[in-house]
């Protein structure tokens, strides 16, 4: 029994590119069942699902946000996710937990790069997946130019279930291929059945016709029927159509117009009908805790609990919200519940169903809801709710690696405390951003997906937790080395009042291969320097090589072999041989041929072919290597090497070029020499920032 006594659940996401009408098509499917009694609009901010401040000042989905609704005695759950690259965090989680995904296209721009993306990962999930072409009341819409660019993009298996009625401005419903009937819109979200134009019976006739051959090609014993020529039925036909769905041999298009409401009952219709409720979906598979031994848990109430949270919301006054769904079992109100990730166990209070921030209380969740609950205190995104008597650990959500990266510090001194608190509660909100301590450039770093993620990281920090920042580019994390064999000797002698010190010893200086670190070597014959001491030589070599010889960068893929030397009985010491082999080590390096070191990545970056000359032009142009071009659907993958240097901004460089529809990643390859008219500048630069500081 589900919280909501209705046997009948289903759930689905809303995915699509930034700007194709996922929010505008979730407050029409709010409005057109009753949910709202006023829809709301994206650009003046009052949408049910972007109440987000930063969403809301923005017009533009930053988090994924839930919604339920009631229709035809199904009690429908939706996730409208964010459609920019930079957010693409919350609809990586939100494709994780849905039975059903729903892309939506805009009929003006047709299928945009994130739309692709987005539809990958749920083929890589299973997730039955249908299409809405939206906005097709705007100018230059086209409902038949959308749908080839659909079929191009997404195959053969695309089947449109409408033809629209009217184009652009004049477009005012849609025809149902199956039933044959025409509707267009009423007052108040619903459709009334209008006599098909004579100008459509054509394509009425040829598009029911497509929709019956493929949906008879996903049932062998109608496709017998079909090739004899014997008429389906309708129950036949709506039964083929589901079970195609479900095994994604087909994806349905619908079409409409989200904000005036046309093909919103229709659709709704369809989400009820077709999509699969959560138990006709394959058994829930996952994992022993702390082993690989698989568990395989039915999608059914009676079955141990399995839950996966897909969002944590961190607020430094309410506390902390976790988003679940429930795969199998059911999760109850005033019950302990186990993380089998964290190996804790968790009080659960009351239960939440939310429509955007709306919340309302239920006594318990069972498979296929999604929900809320407050107040966990181990629990974080991608953790697994089960019973303790039966764990299982469900596969964790992956998220793509940071793309860009800024150095903060709190504009007031001694906010320090608060800044690192600050940080800590904003990654448990979102697992995109990452927060490090880089060591060699002694920078706070926070990365993610791009310039508008950091830059609401920032603002977040400001607004929730009164932490301002100064933000400024991160330091490239440069290093030396040399690429000559040298050998030198460091002595160390100081005399004072008392005992004085002596340290006295010889090192010879290899390069390595890159990458190979640093290593130490004693080749001491007869006690030349005694066993005790060797450790201060060892201690001298690496801070010598930490602090640089070049410009102060660290020192790195070399070999230190220490083969000779002197003591004093009385005024040789650990720190002595420390100071000595500091010595020595700045005297080789002038012999050693130093160079300054700069880190390569390795970067993919996806566009249509009409970008490839300028993406290519931009990379040559950082100096970058182009090492490939792969075809991926409509697009080409560039594969590229490239100093990280280059790419500091690369997120804002790409969006300029393409217009928004390159997407990249990137990630450390390894380290080269720098060119010396580089290396130069690199050096003045330190020194100047030396000398200011």
């Amino acid at each position: 029994m589900t919280s909501s006594g209705n046997s009948a659940i289903k759930n689905f996401g809303i995915f699509g590119h930034g700007g194709s009408g996922k929010t505008t098509l979730s407050e029409a499917l709010l409005y057109a069942t009753g949910t709202i009694n006023r829809m709301g609009d994206v650009e003046k901010g009052n949408t049910t699902t972007d109440f987000d401040e930063d969403e809301v000042s923005r017009s533009i989905s930053i988090n994924c946000a839930l919604a339920t609704v009631n229709w035809a005695g199904t009690r429908i759950t939706m996730l409208d996710t964010p459609g920019y690259a930079d957010f693409v965090g919350d609809a990586i989680s939100s494709v994780r937990v849905v039975d059903s995904c729903a892309f939506v296209v805009s009929g003006v721009d047709g299928v945009e790069v994130q739309t692709e993306i987005m539809w990958e990962k749920a083929a890589e999930l299973g997730s039955p997946a249908f299409i809405f072409i939206s906005k097709l009341d705007r100018e230059r819409a086209g409902f038949d130019r959308v749908l080839n660019d659909i079929r191009e993009t997404f195959g053969s298996n695309v089947v449109s279930l409408n033809i629209p009625i009217g184009e652009e401005h004049d477009f005012r419903g849609v025809i149902d291929l199956l039933s044959g009937k025409a509707y267009e819109l009423e007052k108040e979200g619903r459709s009334k059945e209008v006599p098909v134009p004579d100008s459509l019976k054509e394509a009425l006739a040829s598009g029911r016709d497509r929709v019956i051959e493929a949906v008879a090609e996903a049932d062998d014993s109608l496709l017998e029927k079909y090739l004899d020529d014997v008429e389906l039925s309708a129950e036949e036909i709506s039964s083929a159509l589901r079970k195609g769905v479900l095994e994604r041999s087909i994806f349905p298009v619908l079409c409409g117009s989200a904000s005036r409401g046309i093909g919103i009952p229709e659709l709704l219709d369809f989400i009820s009908g077709v999509l699969p409720l959560p138990g006709q979906l394959p058994d829930v598979v996952g994992k022993v805790p702390g082993s690989d031994e698989e568990v395989t848990l039915p999608r059914s109430p009676d079955a141990p609990l399995s839950a996966l949270v897909f969002k944590t919301l961190a607020d430094p006054y309410v506390g902390k919200l976790t988003y679940f769904r429930v795969f199998s079992g059911v999760l109850k109100c005033d019950s302990t519940t186990f993380n089998s990730t964290k190996g804790q166990s968790e009080r659960v209070g009351q239960l939440f169903q939310v429509t955007g921030k709306e919340q309302a209380g239920f006594p318990e969740l069972g498979p296929g809801e999604l929900g809320a609950l407050s107040k966990l205190g181990h629990t974080s995104t991608s953790d697994t709710l089960c019973d303790k008597k039966s764990p299982v650990v469900l596969p964790p959500i992956e998220y793509p690696a940071p793309l860009m990266s800024l150095a903060v510090e709190p504009r007031t001194k001694g906010d320090e405390d608060k800044l690192s608190t600050a940080l800590g509660r904003l990654c448990e909100e979102d697992p995109m951003l990452e927060v490090r301590r880089d060591t060699d450039v002694h920078q706070t770093l926070i990365s993610g997906a791009g310039e508008n993620h950091l830059d609401v990281v920032v603002t977040k920090m400001r607004q929730k937790f009164g932490v301002d920042v100064l933000t400024v580019a991160p330091m490239i994390p440069y290093k030396e080395t040399i690429r000559k064999s040298v050998e030198a000797q460091g002595k160390h002698k100081k005399q004072t009042g008392g005992h004085g010190q002596f340290g006295h010893c010889y090192l010879r200086l290899e390069p390595l291969d890159r990458g190979e670190g640093f290593q130490f070597e004693v080749k001491i014959v007869g006690g030349a320097i005694p066993r005790q001491y060797l450790p201060g030589v060892e201690k001298g070599v690496i801070a010598a090589m930490k602090d640089g010889f070049v410009a102060g960068f660290p020192i790195v893929d070399m070999k230190v072999t220490v083969y000779d030397g002197s003591f004093h009985s009385v005024d040789s010491s650990e720190m002595a041989f420390k100071m000595a082999a500091s010595k020595a080590i700045r005297t080789a390096m002038e012999e050693a041929d130093p160079v300054i070191l700069e880190p390569i990545v390795n970067a993919e970056v996806t566009v249509t072919d009409q970008f490839m000359g300028d993406v290519i032009g931009d990379l040559n142009s950082k100096r970058g290597r182009i090492m490939g071009m792969t075809p991926k659907g409509k697009s080409q993958v560039v594969q590229a090497q490239v100093p990280l240097a280059e790419m500091s901004r690369y997120s804002i460089d790409l969006r300029s070029i393409t217009g928004g529809r390159g997407v990249f990643t990137m990630e450390l390859s390894h380290y080269e020499e720098v060119p010396d008219h580089i290396a130069q500048k690199i050096v003045s630069d330190r020194q100047r920032a030396r000398e200011e500081s």
